[in-house]
């Protein structure tokens, strides 16, 4: 135990640090004879652990000759840091100061309060774990140890926030998972400059290779499934303490649009559906944006038939279409945002009732036409299959894009955007990683585990994208 204890860590000095905290409680009590000061705040206690693991031994202590023996789980507090003595008080430690001495000691007795473990309301499956995690770092690290038992698990904690001190754990396997990634994500992590972060989501955001991007660079789950799958395949998964999602380090665009639910079916309606989600995309960002084309520069596209059907429906409308479909976009946006932001039975309500309401009225008073109504439900409906919501956000805001291409230039405004988007997407990178592949430029293993859903037996290779060490997983006794 280092001398000097004393001058450092005083009643006074405790208080100081502690002024107008309301619950913040120092109990004068003798112990062995002596003063001392129980130190803890009211509204972070559990009482019965602190009946059980402090008081009642304290007051049955008399046929034992040490704090040690009196309070077995207590720890001694060997250094002068006054700032890590307060941060205990303050995550729920109890501080028993002895005066006229040196001896501190520190008890957890912090109260526990946590919901408990439920299925994922936003990546819920038919097959599958059921499991997501909480807001509580230790249930959430405890979920993933139990499903790989393995000492090459690794899980260094480390503390962001310069206001909050928010509590982080950087998950890998240290024979899969690349040196340099790890270091990577932990030297980001330390350099996070923020007061206080109240998501993972938010944490995210500040770990971007390009964070003026509209698409996310790294994945953001709450399946405790999609982690062990992550790192498996040798990647990075950072858990934080108050937040249920965790961010996994490298992700491709490709794992965007998986759904854990694909792991858990067979190979050929896995594939079919993956590739459903990634053409559903790119139709949903292009649809509308099309209408406004054909209606405004390329109406001999159309057979006559069809082009008739078309102009009868806009006959009465008096805007233009870039200007028609800018409206009805807007209106899709606002059932959008206020289904999402009211109560569960009345947001229902009013995304259904209101869509058809506000459909119908539109196209009977010649404001919009019924055919841009069926093109904008469809569109509405598609962007709702990539399995990952920040990316469904970006396509939402890229159809914007889309559609003052189309109304300015047509299909030529059109390939211009997305010639720019993909010349986007080729440049961003996920950790120093490639982010967009083209079957040239990756390893056979990623096209596995992407668009295409491999058989189970194919599944030998870690994932090419990570960089993993080890390329082939077998048991550790076999290696």
């Amino acid at each position: 135990m280092k001398v000097g204890l004393k001058s450092v860590f005083t009643k006074e000095s405790i208080q100081s640090q502690l002024k107008d905290i309301e619950d913040a409680k120092f109990e004068d009590i003798t112990v062995f004879k002596r003063k001392a000061v129980l130190i803890y705040i009211k509204s972070l206690q559990d009482y019965a652990n602190l009946q059980l693991l402090v008081i009642k031994p304290l007051q049955d202590s008399t046929d034992t000759r040490s704090v040690e023996d009196a309070l077995p789980f207590s720890q001694i507090v060997n250094d002068n840091d006054l700032s890590s003595l307060i941060r205990d008080i303050l995550n729920g430690y109890t501080v028993l100061l002895m005066e006229q001495s040196d001896e501190i000691y520190k008890i957890n007795t912090m109260k526990t309060s946590q919901r408990s473990i439920a299925p994922s309301e936003n990546e819920g499956t038919v097959l599958g774990p059921q499991d997501a995690f909480t807001e509580s770092l230790e249930t959430n690290l405890s979920q993933i140890k139990k499903r790989i038992v393995n000492p090459y698990l690794k899980s260094p904690g480390l503390r962001i926030g310069t206001e909050s001190g928010t509590e982080v754990a950087v998950m890998y396997l240290e024979h899969i998972a690349n040196p340099s990634l790890v270091s990577k994500v932990l030297s980001r992590l330390k350099h996070v400059e923020h007061p206080g972060l109240l998501s993972a989501s938010q944490l995210n955001s500040l770990l971007e290779d390009h964070p003026f991007s509209p698409f996310p660079q790294l994945g953001l789950t709450q399946r405790p499934d999609n982690v062990t799958q992550a790192l498996l395949n040798g990647k990075v998964c950072i858990l934080m303490n108050g937040s249920p999602e965790v961010i996994i380090c490298p992700i491709t665009f490709y794992e965007l649009f998986i759904s854990p639910e694909d792991w858990y079916i067979r190979w050929t309606g896995g594939t079919a559906i993956r590739l459903l989600r990634v053409f559903g995309f790119f139709i949903s960002i292009m649809l509308t944006s099309m209408y406004v084309s054909i209606n405004t520069f390329h109406q001999e596209m159309l057979p006559p038939e069809l082009l008739q059907l078309l102009l009868e429906s806009r006959s009465k409308v008096p805007f233009s279409p870039l200007i028609e479909v800018l409206c009805i976009e807007l209106v899709i946006e606002i059932l959008r945002e206020a289904g999402a932001r009211m109560p569960a039975k009345i947001g229902q309500t009013i995304g259904v009732v209101g869509g058809i309401v506000i459909g119908t009225a539109a196209v009977e008073a010649g404001l919009a036409s019924n055919v841009l109504i069926v093109l904008v439900s469809i569109s509405a409906l598609l962007s709702f299959l990539p399995a990952n919501y920040l990316l469904s956000t970006a396509g939402r805001l890229v159809r914007y894009a889309f559609i003052f291409g189309a109304g300015m230039f047509g299909l030529f405004g059109q390939m211009m955007v997305l010639a720019f988007l993909l010349s986007h997407l080729l440049k961003l990178t996920s950790m120093g990683h490639v982010y967009i592949s083209t079957p040239m430029t990756s390893e056979q293993t990623d096209w596995r585990t992407s668009i295409y859903r491999a058989p189970i037996l194919q599944w030998l290779k870690q994932s090419a994208a990570a960089k993993a060490g080890n390329r082939v997983k077998r048991p550790m006794d076999e290696e």
